[in-house]
């Protein structure tokens, strides 16, 4: 995914394919034939390097998952979202992003495991920045969902606002819409504290 076809292992080659086919059409959605027509090899190969879909599957949440730790431990370490170059990230995240998120859709535990890591961080992270919610975990969790739905929305979100998030421009646009989001207050301080005062 972030390296020249001709540069990848057969093994390789099989994983980022599947990652891709699995994202657009879901684990069922894909059989080892597709696979391994995307990759450029045979369905014998495919069996002989991971023997079974679902092993194969299971190989590409745990690349997804690593990878996009990585990720997101680099753009911490060298310039946290204000180094962030979505036409450098784009081919790189956004397929593991999608499909991440359709492996969770399928009941992936990997997946969903790294969901749970991922509300953990936005839990820390408010916490460290002094963002107190009522319910930590509950904002975390609804930060982390916001974030996933706009791929599982991605046709829709895409005719909304007249652009292709799968491009970069669009991956880019839709980024900077979600800063926006969780930036910019929706409601006043007096609405707010309306608000806690009929919940009370």
């Amino acid at each position: 995914m972030d390296r020249a076809v001709g540069d990848l292992t057969a093994r390789a080659r099989i994983r980022d394919a599947a990652i891709g086919l699995f994202g657009e059409r879901g684990i069922e959605g894909a059989s080892i034939r597709d696979i391994a027509a995307a990759a450029g090899v045979s369905s014998g190969l495919v069996r002989h390097h991971f023997g079974s879909k679902e092993a194969l599957r299971e190989a590409c949440d745990q690349y997804a998952k690593e990878r996009m730790l990585q990720i997101g431990a680099e753009l911490s370490a060298e310039a946290g979202v204000s180094g962030l170059d979505p036409v450098a990230l784009h081919p790189v995240a956004f397929p593991l992003q999608l499909y991440l998120v359709r492996s969770m859709m399928d009941g992936s535990e990997t997946a969903t495991a790294l969901f749970l890591q991922g509300v953990d961080a936005v839990e820390e992270w408010s916490a460290g920045y002094g963002i107190k919610p009522k319910d930590p975990r509950g904002y975390a969790a609804a930060l982390a969902a916001i974030k996933l739905s706009v791929f599982i929305l991605r046709d829709q979100v895409s005719k909304a606002i007249g652009e292709d998030i799968t491009t970069p421009a669009g991956y880019n646009r839709i980024g900077q819409a979600l800063m926006e989001v969780f930036t910019i207050p929706l409601l006043t301080p007096e609405q707010v504290e309306k608000l806690n005062q009929q919940e009370k």
